[in-house]
């Protein structure tokens, strides 16, 4: 079956930058790598092709392969993340930073990213440009299914946008997505939500509705604490 705009599927992937790992779903390649992020589910992640989820010279590289296609394509910089942009590269006078600068510390200004390239006297050069700008990169991908159900597209945008995993009902075209307590407190679950809710909007039919939806309920102690608590009641209180 061909894959086409449109579509969601489930992916795997390897990139590369000169030959090496800088983002892979398989755990054992990024052991191998010398990479491996404890903290990092690894795992095929879900995309709708032309849902600008992968940079675009992967994209059109997936779109008319056949589910269960494995392949190596190369990205040049104009598809992947843009030429090396002298203008992006900007110095500042090392008194202006928080903290003292040294090479290879990242910082943010002004809503952009960038990293400290080199200390001349007293001002730091700073480049703005996407640490993969002018590069040529490398992908190994897999296309591992298709994803047809809505409810299961709806819960591969969410974790492809937050990383978590939700409890997702769709009844009458009600998406229904029951949030994790402390959702809110998550920097990028407030980065998120929007295009979360728009993308599902736009990229899924047979939903006209989407309910956000927080449950608490009450903490049941542990047989310890009640242990604990059995104890202090029955022992006897000190005389004076």
């Amino acid at each position: 079956m061909t894959v086409n705009e449109g579509d969601f599927i489930k992916l795997r992937f390897t990139g590369t930058s000169e030959g090496i790992v800088f983002d892979t779903t398989e755990e054992e390649k990024a052991r191998e790598a010398g990479s491996f992020n404890p903290q990092k589910e690894y795992k095929p992640i879900v995309v709708c092709l032309g849902g600008m989820h992968i940079i675009p010279g992967l994209d059109e590289a997936l779109i008319g392969k056949e589910v269960g296609e494995k392949g190596t394509v190369e990205i040049p910089p104009e598809k992947a993340y843009g030429p090396w942009d002298e203008a992006q590269v900007r110095s500042a006078p090392i008194k202006n930073f928080a903290e003292k600068p040294h090479v290879g510390m990242r910082i943010s200004s002004d809503g952009q990213e960038g990293v400290v390239a080199s200390i001349v006297g007293k001002r730091a050069v700073v480049d703005f440009n996407h640490m993969f700008a002018g590069k040529t990169l490398t992908y190994e991908y897999e296309i591992e299914s298709l994803v047809e159900g809505p409810k299961e597209q709806v819960e591969g945008l969410i974790d492809l946008y937050t990383g978590k995993t939700m409890e997702v009902d769709l009844t009458d075209g009600v998406i229904t997505v029951l949030l994790p307590p402390g959702i809110n407190y998550d920097k990028r679950w407030g980065m998120a939500r929007g295009m979360l809710i728009h993308q599902v909007f736009e990229l899924i039919d047979g939903v006209n509705e989407i309910v956000l939806k927080e449950s608490y309920k009450r903490p049941v102690k542990s047989e310890e604490a009640e242990e604990m608590d059995e104890a202090d009641e029955s022992s006897p209180e000190e005389s004076s």
